[in-house]
């Protein structure tokens, strides 16, 4: 079964001054009607066309059901210059003005900018949107609301060219300063983080054929709705319209930021195709080296990452830990569940040691913890992990995969919880280190596991299950770490005529668990 999402009615909102709004909120023909776009995208639900309809998240389902029923009609690329040839340092010359928030005027506890279209982020929205009291104020395009610095090449046109997607602020860190919390940008990907990090790991909407020989493809968001926040609230919320190929959707995201910022996500598909390789809740992240394998990197840090492993917790109630890895080749991890109750990828090393870099500050970087609502049935929890030789690249993926693939012409459902974090914390002792090596001989690798204190810990030494697909493990043996207070695990594994080995290592007090199941698919180095 699907989990049937139940949509709460949208709150009633304090009213908008129009007059804060004068210079950027336009008729919505006005924002819609940009240079490329199709006019099926220009036009809003048949409800909106109604000045006196509310707003709600029906509209936003009847305008993706009506669009999945279409050919699809990829968004407008089209730029003039200087912004059709920009790099990417370029972009970062380009600033919005505070001044010009959205509700910068109004003391209310967010505020949201808009982000400029370019050559790196060159689609257009079809419409960004304010929703007060109800209904939808277009917000439109203009060159002031930007400052080009010194390395963006004149003249700057003057046309309507729209936006490639928004931020929202927010007083996360200190009462009397505004952070940029969320971000929406690039096809359906979007950034957030909690009180003291900084941006890393990417959430998104949809993954569609995630490193299949068939290609991925990458659904977009086309269309935006922000409600106004409540004048002294803590909660905004984001409606979007996706599209792609494949499929169409609607969007809602209550976004909560503090100390974790959590995400409600609700979720309608329309497929215009049978999705089988569908993933949901997807996240994208960047894993280039670390203690377990690093032999061809030569760098002073110690580690590079924005996310070092994957947490799950599943219908079983087994807690699983799987260090993250950049392979020789490329790598799709299953892992068979019924009910999953939560998975994510996790940033867990949070000491400036661990990384050593004062620009980057990886040990800062989010965690997200993904929780399902509802009934998601039965799947796979599924990990990609690519080769790469930067650490500018997103290499590694994690979602969701349904065991039924959805239908073409039919309406799935689903809701989650998105927990941006530190850590997410269950029952069992944390993994706290994973390290390997050669042994002196050079015939077996030496694997090392560190464990944090166990609940309700004792001087009498756990118990530990090590299996491995391949190979032979010996020397299995675990102590007490005095350093950290916890209990180390170390074994060898024979290498002889072993070319990958999948590896599992059990915690336990007679039949209970005690710490995390740790996993690991060891391969030969690159």
């Amino acid at each position: 079964m699907i989990g049937k999402v139940t949509s709460a009615k949208s709150p009633r909102l304090p009213s908008l001054s129009r007059r804060s709004l004068l210079a950027t909120v336009a008729s919505f023909s006005a924002a819609a009607g940009l240079g490329g776009i199709s006019s099926a995208f220009a036009q809003p639900s048949p409800g909106l066309d109604d000045p006196n309809h509310p707003f709600g998240r029906s509209d936003v389902l009847a305008l993706a059901r009506r669009l999945a029923k279409d050919p699809y009609q990829a968004p407008s690329t089209d730029l003039p210059e200087p912004f059709n040839s920009l790099t990417y340092e370029q972009y970062q010359d380009i600033h919005f003005r505070p001044e010009r928030s959205v509700w910068a005027d109004q003391k209310l506890p967010f505020q949201l900018q808009m982000l400029m279209r370019s050559a790196p982020y060159n689609r257009a929205l079809t419409s960004l949107s304010v929703i007060e009291d109800g209904h939808q104020l277009p917000i439109t395009y203009a060159p002031d609301q930007f400052d080009f610095g010194s390395a963006i090449p004149s003249p700057i046109p003057e046309g309507d060219i729209g936006f490639s997607g928004f931020r929202i602020h927010y007083p996360l860190n200190a009462p009397d300063r505004l952070d940029s919390v969320v971000s929406f940008q690039g096809n359906s990907y979007f950034h957030a983080r909690a009180k003291g990090q900084t941006i890393g790991l990417s959430g998104r909407a949809l993954a569609i054929r995630t490193a299949s020989p068939d290609g991925e493809e990458f659904p977009v968001f086309r269309q935006f709705w922000v409600e106004k926040p409540r004048q002294n609230g803590s909660v905004v919320v984001v409606h979007a319209l996706l599209d792609s190929k494949s499929v169409t959707g609607a969007y809602r995201f209550t976004i909560r930021p503090g100390a974790e910022t959590v995400m409600d996500v609700e979720m309608t598909l329309f497929p215009r195709v049978d999705l089988k390789e569908v993933g949901l809740a997807p996240s994208s992240s960047m894993y280039f080296f670390g203690e377990l394998a690093h032999e061809d990197v030569d760098d002073y840090r110690p580690a590079v990452s924005d996310s070092d492993g994957l947490l799950m917790l599943n219908g079983l109630g087994e807690v699983l830990w799987r260090p993250l890895s950049n392979p020789r080749d490329l790598q799709i991890s299953a892992f068979q569940d019924q009910g999953p109750r939560g998975f994510g990828l996790m940033q867990r090393n949070r000491r400036f040691s661990h990384y050593q870099d004062l620009e980057q500050h990886y040990e800062s970087r989010p965690s997200l913890w993904i929780e399902p609502i509802g009934d998601w049935s039965s799947g796979t929890v599924t990990l990609v992990e690519i080769p790469s030789s930067s650490e500018f690249n997103d290499n590694i993926v994690a979602f969701w995969r349904p065991s039924t693939p959805l239908p073409a012409g039919t309406e799935a459902s689903f809701s989650y919880r998105l927990r941006w974090c530190d850590d997410f914390k269950t029952d069992r002792a944390r993994v706290i280190a994973s390290r390997s090596g050669l042994t002196r001989e050079g015939k077996s690798r030496l694997f090392v596991i560190d464990y944090e204190p166990l609940p309700g810990d004792n001087d009498n030494a756990p118990e530990i299950g090590l299996t491995t697909s391949a190979g032979k493990i010996s020397n299995g043996r675990v102590q007490r770490n005095s350093d950290t207070n916890g209990w180390r695990v170390s074994f060898e594994l024979n290498l002889n005529g072993v070319d990958m080995a999948e590896l599992r290592c059990d915690l336990k007090r007679g039949d209970t668990p005690v710490g995390e199941s740790w996993l690991y698919r060891w391969t030969p180095p690159k």
